[in-house]
C-alpha cells in the first residue's frame, strides 16, 4: 500500500503540472498561428534568436533555483524542519533579486553587441523588450520553488496558465500594432507579451502567499527554538552548491540552442544564402519544430518537476524501496507519453503545419526529421531530475557537456553541406540527447540501484507508437479522401490515434491495475476494466 500511495502522491502532483502544461502549450500553439501569419518565417527567426539569448541570461538567473529550493525545502518539512523550510525561500527570494536585476541590465545594455555578435543585427529590439522579464522570472522561481518543496504544484501550473494567457494576447496585440514599423518591431511586440504574462503569474503567486502566510507562519512558530535552526548564510551556501551544477547543466543545453543560431546563421551565409533566407531556415526550426515539439517534451519537464521534492523527501527519509519505485513509475510515464508523441509528429508533420501555418507551411520535413529527439529529450529530462532529487546534479551537469561537445563537432560538419543545411542542426540535436539519455540513465540506475522494467518502460510503449503510426497515416489519408479537408484529417487522425495507441497498449500488457490506479478514481476504473477483461486482477 506504502508503495502505491508514494506513486499515487508523485503522479497526481505530476498529472497537475502536467495539466497545466499541455493548456500552456496549446494556448502557444494557437497564438503562435496567428503571430506566424503576421510576422512569418522571417519574424519567427528574429523572435526565435533573442528568446534563445534570453533563454540563456534566464538560465544563469534562476533556472536552478525551483529545483533547489523544491529539494531543501521538501527536505526540511520531511524532518518537520518548518522554520528553516521558510528561511530557505526567503533567502531564495533575495538571491533571485540580486541574480534577476544583473542579468536584466546586461541583455539590456548588451543586446547591440550581442547581436552583432550573432551576425543578426535586427534582433536588438526583441532583446530589449525581454530584459526586464529576467527579474520578474527569478522572482517567480523562488515562490513556485517554495510551493513546490511543500508539494503542491497548483500555484504553480495556475500561474503558468495566467503567464501563458496574458502573453498570447499582449503578444498578438504588440505585433500586429508594432509590425507596421518592420517585422523587427513585430518580432519585438511579439516578446513584450512575456514580460506582461510573466508579471501577471508573479502577481498570483504573491497574492497565493499573501493567503497561506498565516497558516505557513503559525507551523513556523511551532517549531522549538532549540531544535536544528540554519543560518542564512548556511542556507545560502547550500542553495548556492545545489543550484550552480543545475544552471550549469541547464546553461549547456541553453547553449547547443545558441550554438545553433550563430552557427546556422554563419554557416548558411557563407554556402551562399542572404541573411534572409539564413534567417527564415531559422524560423522554421525555432517557431515550427521547437514548437511543436516541445508540447510532449513539456509532460516530462512536469514529471521531472514533480519528482525532484518527491525523490528528495524519500531520499530524506532513507525509503529506498519507494525511491526505486518512483524512478521506475517515472521512466514508464515518460515513455508512454514521448514514443506516441514521436511517432505522431514523424507521420503527420506535414499536415499539422499545413493545418496551424496555412501561410507559411514549410518545415514538415523538419519535424519528421526530428520526431526522434523527444523520446530522448523526454528520457533526459525524467533522469536528470532523479539525479537532482537523490543530491546528484553535477552528474547531469557534466554529460550535458558530453553532448554538447558532439553537437557543435556535428554542426560544423553537416551544417556546411548545401543539401542538408538546417537539417544538420536537427541531426546533431539527436545524437547529442540520445548521448546524454544513455550517460543520465545509466547513472540514475546505478545510483538508485533500480531494476527497471526494460519491456514495460521501452519496448511494448515503442511498439505501440509504431502501430499507431500505421493507423495514423490510414486514418489521415481515408479522412482526407472522404472530406478534403486538412484540418477535419489531421484532428481526427489525431483523435483515432491516441483511441489505437491505448487499445494496443491494454492488448500487450503496456498498462496494468498498477498504472490504472494511479489515475484519479483508479480504483473505480480498475475495477471496471478487470470486469470486462481489458486488465488483469
Amino acid at each position: 500500500m506504502k508503495k502505491k500511495n508514494a506513486g499515487g502522491a508523485l503522479v497526481k502532483q505530476a498529472a497537475i503540472l502536467a495539466a497545466a502544461s499541455l493548456i500552456v502549450r496549446v494556448i502557444g500553439l494557437i497564438y503562435r498561428w496567428p503571430l506566424t501569419n503576421m510576422i512569418g518565417d522571417d519574424g519567427n527567426g528574429l523572435y526565435g534568436i533573442a528568446f534563445n539569448i534570453y533563454l540563456l541570461f534566464f538560465i544563469i538567473s534562476s533556472s536552478g533555483l525551483p529545483a533547489s529550493i523544491s529539494k531543501m525545502v521538501s527536505e526540511r518539512i520531511a524532518l518537520k524542519q518548518y522554520k528553516n523550510a521558510h528561511k530557505v525561500f526567503k533567502v531564495s527570494l533575495l538571491l533571485a533579486s540580486v541574480s534577476g536585476l544583473i542579468c536584466s541590465l546586461i541583455l539590456w545594455f548588451g543586446a547591440k553587441p550581442i547581436a552583432k555578435f550573432m551576425d543578426n543585427t535586427r534582433i536588438v529590439y526583441s532583446m530589449m523588450a525581454l530584459a526586464p522579464t529576467l527579474l520578474i522570472v527569478a522572482l517567480m522561481s523562488a515562490f513556485r520553488g517554495y510551493y513546490q518543496g511543500m508539494n503542491t504544484m497548483v500555484p504553480t501550473a495556475i500561474s503558468q496558465i495566467i503567464e501563458q494567457v496574458f502573453n498570447a494576447v499582449f503578444s498578438i496585440i504588440l505585433a500586429g500594432f508594432l509590425l507596421k514599423y518592420g517585422v523587427e518591431y513585430g518580432a519585438a511586440g511579439g516578446t513584450m507579451g512575456t514580460g506582461i504574462g510573466a508579471l501577471m503569474g508573479l502577481l498570483f503567486l504573491v497574492f497565493v502567499y499573501i493567503l497561506a502566510r498565516p497558516r505557513i507562519m503559525k507551523r513556523v512558530n511551532r517549531q522549538n527554538d532549540d531544535e536544528v535552526n540554519e543560518s542564512s548564510v548556511s542556507i545560502l551556501k547550500t542553495l548556492l552548491l545545489t543550484s550552480v551544477p543545475i544552471i550549469i547543466g541547464s546553461t549547456i543545453f541553453s547553449f547547443t540552442n545558441l550554438v545553433d543560431v550563430k552557427m546556422v546563421m554563419s554557416i548558411l551565409q557563407s554556402i551562399g544564402m542572404t541573411e534572409l533566407e539564413a534567417n527564415e531556415l531559422y524560423g522554421q526550426l525555432s517557431g515550427k519544430y521547437v514548437t511543436l515539439t516541445n508540447l510532449p517534451i513539456s509532460i516530462s519537464t512536469a514529471l521531472a518537476t514533480a519528482i525532484v521534492p518527491s525523490i528528495a523527501a524519500s531520499v530524506a527519509l532513507k525509503e529506498k524501496k519507494v525511491v526505486m519505485n518512483k524512478v521506475n513509475l517515472a521512466m514508464r510515464v515518460a515513455m508512454m507519453l514521448a514514443a506516441p508523441s514521436a511517432v505522431g509528429l514523424f507521420v503527420l508533420g506535414d499536415p499539422i503545419l499545413k493545418m496551424l501555418f496555412p501561410k507559411y507551411p514549410a518545415g514538415g520535413d523538419l519535424l519528421r526529421l526530428g520526431a526522434l529527439a523527444v523520446i530522448f529529450q523526454s528520457l533526459v529530462q525524467v533522469a536528470t531530475a532523479i539525479l537532482q532529487g537523490i543530491g546528484k546534479p553535477n552528474i547531469p551537469a557534466m554529460n550535458a557537456g558530453v553532448g554538447v561537445i558532439i553537437k557543435i563537432l556535428l554542426n560544423f560538419f553537416l551544417i556546411s553541406i548545401p543539401s542538408v543545411n538546417i537539417k544538420g542542426a536537427i541531426i546533431s540535436t539527436i545524437v547529442c540527447y540520445m548521448v546524454i539519455a544513455y550517460l543520465d540513465m545509466k547513472e540514475a540506475i546505478r545510483r538508485t540501484k533500480v531494476n527497471l522494467e526494460i519491456i514495460n518502460t521501452f519496448i511494448k510503449p515503442l511498439g505501440a507508437g509504431i502501430g499507431m503510426g500505421v493507423f495514423s497515416f490510414v486514418f489521415y489519408e481515408l479522412i482526407l479522401w472522404g472530406t478534403a479537408n486538412n484540418t477535419v484529417s489531421t484532428l481526427g487522425s489525431i483523435l483515432l490515434s491516441i483511441i489505437v495507441y491505448l487499445g494496443i497498449l491494454f492488448a500487450i500488457g503496456g498498462i496494468g491495475k498498477e498504472e490504472v490506479l494511479l489515475l484519479p478514481k483508479g480504483e473505480i476504473i480498475a475495477s471496471k476494466l478487470i470486469e470486462i477483461g481489458i486488465i488483469r486482477e
